[in-house]
């Protein structure tokens, strides 16, 4: 399939074969695509939580209105952003950004100012607002990258954010929950597996301005 046939053949996945499980290798390049995801100056404000231990995935599933897709998937993949993001966090970037360029951080002053003035010009709303935003660039990348690697998947707002960050103790870490998406193989049985998919004509959602 090439690279459009691979995103017909993605659907939000509603059953999942619970006895085929992801390879290690998959886990890792699904892991990598996450750490490649784009956000917004690179600052990356977010964690991921790639979960197969049972125990932890029948906890969530009482917290997903108990969509099955939790427990049955290979791995729940639960999308965080940090509740208090700011000037040292931006700070911790630059010098990461000097270490794997081999720069100064002096060098790097003008940028640092620039996203730190971005950032505190916002509330402190408006900052969470931004994070969880680029939560979700990082979910559209993960998707388009199960695809190619055809494994199948199902983004997941149907679920208490509250209580997931209870059972994964993220408070206490800074982070809250925004999204989370089962990542495994389709049932056999999934009726939606083969239905066409539905979406509006081109001409009605890309515009062109030559």
């Amino acid at each position: 399939m090439n690279h459009i046939e691979k995103l017909e053949w993605r659907y939000a996945t509603k059953e999942f074969d619970a006895d085929k499980k992801l390879s290690e290798e998959q886990v890792r390049d699904l892991a990598e695509s996450l750490r490649l995801a784009a956000s917004s100056f690179g600052l990356q404000p977010w964690t991921f939580y790639i979960i197969s231990n049972s125990e932890v995935k029948e906890e969530l599933l009482k917290q997903s209105y108990n969509q099955k897709q939790v427990v049955d998937c290979s791995h729940q993949v639960v999308f965080c952003t940090m509740t208090d993001f700011g000037a040292s966090n931006v700070e911790k970037y630059i010098q990461d950004i000097a270490n794997t360029r081999g720069q100064n951080v002096e060098d790097l002053e003008g940028y640092s100012k620039m996203m730190k003035g971005f950032l505190s010009g916002k509330s402190k709303e408006d900052v969470l607002t931004w994070a969880k935003n680029q939560v979700y660039i990082a979910l559209g990348s993960f998707l388009t990258t199960c695809a190619e690697l055809e494994i199948d998947a199902c983004p997941m707002e149907g679920i208490v954010q509250s209580e997931y960050d209870n059972i994964l103790g993220l408070k206490e870490k800074g982070l809250t929950t925004v999204v989370a998406c089962p990542v495994g193989f389709r049932a056999q049985g999934d009726k939606y597996a083969e239905l066409s998919k539905v979406r509006f004509p081109l001409e009605d959602v890309v515009k062109f301005i030559d």
